[in-house]
């Protein structure tokens, strides 16, 4: 059996553990691994698969902030590589939602390929979760300041995987179309 196939099914693995009693906001609540999911998958079908550590990051990328888990762990567990993009996509929490936004936002374009197109995926995959399954309580400004400032950050991320963005664009203009 490949290593890297090994590698990416215990990402997966300590991802769904950590993740575990988490739920989506969306009125369906879905068990929060499914976002997780979606964001590997889509960047597996981007890359053909030939970046296990960027699929990895995909189901890791919000165990930093949304977990226990440490950078420690994470480096111990799936190696430097995988536990440095974690963190180079991780909002710090201490910071109010406002501010974390808009760093998002100034800091995106500075950051590696990988933390880009995992950024492309993450918002790719949120958009169509908030189509799918608004979150319960959002007014329709919210939902259409939420589309707005997904392609904000995404825009510092263009020119690096055709089929990555396209994805993007259907999930926004989807978004912007119901909540425009």
């Amino acid at each position: 059996m490949s290593t890297d196939l090994v590698r990416l099914t215990q990402a997966a693995d300590y991802a769904a553990r950590q993740h575990i009693a988490q739920r989506r906001k969306g009125e369906r609540a879905e068990p929060y691994i499914n976002h997780l999911t979606e964001v590997a998958a889509l960047l597996a079908e981007a890359t053909d698969g030939n970046d296990i550590v960027l699929l990895m990051g995909g189901l890791l990328h919000d165990t930093l902030e949304d977990t226990d888990a440490t950078y420690e762990d994470l480096q111990e567990r799936f190696g430097p590589d995988v536990a440095s993009l974690v963190a180079e996509v991780t909002d710090d929490k201490s910071l109010p939602k406002e501010e974390r936004k808009r760093l998002q936002i100034e800091k995106t374009a500075g950051k590696s390929r990988r933390a880009k197109l995992l950024k492309i995926a993450d918002k790719t995959s949120n958009l169509r979760s908030l189509v799918a399954s608004p979150p319960a309580g959002w007014s329709r400004q919210r939902l259409s300041d939420y589309v707005v400032w997904a392609h904000d950050v995404v825009r510092s991320c263009r020119g690096l995987n055709p089929r990555l963005e396209a994805a993007f664009d259907a999930a926004h203009q989807e978004a912007s179309r119901q909540f425009g």
